[in-house]
C-alpha cells in the first residue's frame, strides 16, 4: 500500500479568514517501508504572517518572497499524492487549508485525488483518552527522538509523524502476522493428522445436561447456537 505522511505550515489558523499555506511536505512509504521519495516546497503566501504563527514555525515573509506561488506547484503536488492514502495529524486543519488553496484555482478537492485519509490525532485520542496527543507528546510516548524539533517544520514533522504512525500501528501489524501464522499452522497440522488414530470421546450425562441447558438459554434469549 502506498501511503504519504503530510504536513503543512500556514500564515495563521483560519483559511476562511484569508490565511494561506507557506510550506507543504509529503513523505512517501510503500508497504510500511520508506521509499526515499518526498515532496517539499515553501510557498509565497502573498500576505503577512501572523506573529503567533511565525513564533511556531519560524518562517518569515522575507524568506518566502522568492518562493513559488501555490498555483505554480499545485499540479506537481496533486501528481505526487494521487492515489495514495494520506496520513495527517489533525487532518481537518491541513485538509481545510489545502482545499481552500485548490478552490482558489478552481481545482477539485484533495479527497478526489487520494484513496483515503487517516487522522492520527483522532487515532491517538481514541487510544490515549484524556492525555496530550500532540506530535511531541506522542514522540515521547513512543520513544522517538524529536530533539531536532525546536520549531515546527513541515518536512521534519511529516518524517516524525511517519515514525509515530508506524509505532502506533505496530501492534495491529503483529496481530495480523500472528493470525496469519496461526492459520498457516492450522492448515499444515491438519494435513499431518492421521484420522485412523483419532480417539472419539463421548460426552457423559452431566456434559449432555449442561449442553442442553445452554441451548435452552440461547433459545429463550432469541439467539441461535449456529
Amino acid at each position: 500500500m502506498r501511503q504519504i505522511f503530510l504536513d503543512t505550515e500556514t500564515t495563521g489558523l483560519y483559511p476562511d479568514q484569508g490565511h494561506r499555506i507557506i510550506e507543504i511536505a509529503a513523505v512517501e512509504i510503500f508497504n510500511r517501508r520508506p521509499t526515499q521519495r518526498h515532496f517539499h516546497v515553501y510557498i509565497n503566501p502573498e500576505r503577512e504572517i501572523d506573529a503567533g504563527a511565525q513564533e511556531v514555525h519560524g518562517i518569515s515573509l522575507e524568506f518566502l518572497q522568492d518562493k513559488p506561488l501555490f498555483a505554480q506547484v499545485a499540479d506537481e503536488f496533486i501528481a505526487f499524492v494521487r492515489g495514495a492514502e494520506l496520513i495527517i495529524h489533525n487532518a481537518p486543519f491541513d485538509m481545510g487549508f489545502l482545499n481552500m488553496e485548490l478552490a482558489r484555482l478552481g481545482m477539485d478537492k484533495l479527497e478526489t485525488a487520494v484513496s483515503g485519509i487517516i487522522d492520527t490525532l483522532k487515532m491517538a485520542k481514541e487510544s490515549r483518552p484524556g492525555q496530550r496527543n500532540n506530535l511531541d507528546a506522542l514522540c515521547r510516548h513512543f520513544g522517538i527522538d524529536n530533539s531536532k524539533r525546536t520549531l515546527h517544520g513541515a518536512l521534519l514533522d511529516a518524517e516524525l509523524l511517519g515514525e509515530v504512525y508506524i509505532a502506533m500501528t505496530r501492534g495491529q501489524e503483529s496481530l495480523l502476522m500472528e493470525l496469519s501464522g496461526t492459520e498457516e499452522q492450522v492448515s499444515h497440522d491438519s494435513v499431518a493428522v492421521d484420522l485412523n488414530n483419532v480417539k472419539l470421546l463421548a460426552a457423559d450425562a452431566e456434559e449432555l445436561a449442561a449442553h442442553a441447558k445452554y441451548i435452552e438459554g440461547l433459545a429463550k434469549s432469541g439467539a441461535t447456537p449456529w
